[in-house]
């Protein structure tokens, strides 16, 4: 799979899908108007370890739904980003045996490596 799972309303996605350059082969999907599909989310669990490395804590919701004074299980991390697309730290871009996931410098610093190289 070579996807990256962005939401298109997102300054901080814009702005590091621009500074990459993905290159054409790699199918843009926002995750707003074309929710995450299971099979996706399990191929991108099965790169990254776990669901919970691809769940978003900084999400509105999170706070307003009590998630963080609870214990979340792997499936609860998996229904929940299923169930609400900004669950998902983003953004995400898998290519082939490879995932990025989120915006931090050193996540955007790989990136750059692995597709401006």
């Amino acid at each position: 799979m070579k996807k990256a799972f962005y939401l298109s309303t997102c300054s901080t996605c814009k702005r590091i899908l621009e500074e990459v350059n993905l290159p054409s082969s790699v199918k843009l999907q926002d995750i707003k108007t074309n929710k995450i599909s299971p099979e996706d989310l399990e191929a991108m669990q099965a790169l990254s370890g776990s669901y919970e490395a691809l769940f978003s804590r900084r999400a509105m919701k999170y706070k307003s739904m009590g998630l963080k004074d609870k214990k979340l299980s792997e499936t609860d991390y998996r229904d929940l980003i299923l169930e609400e697309y900004t669950f998902l730290k983003r953004p995400v871009i898998v290519d082939q045996e490879q995932i990025f996931i989120g915006s931090s410098k050193k996540t955007v610093e790989q990136l750059k490596q692995h597709f401006n190289s």
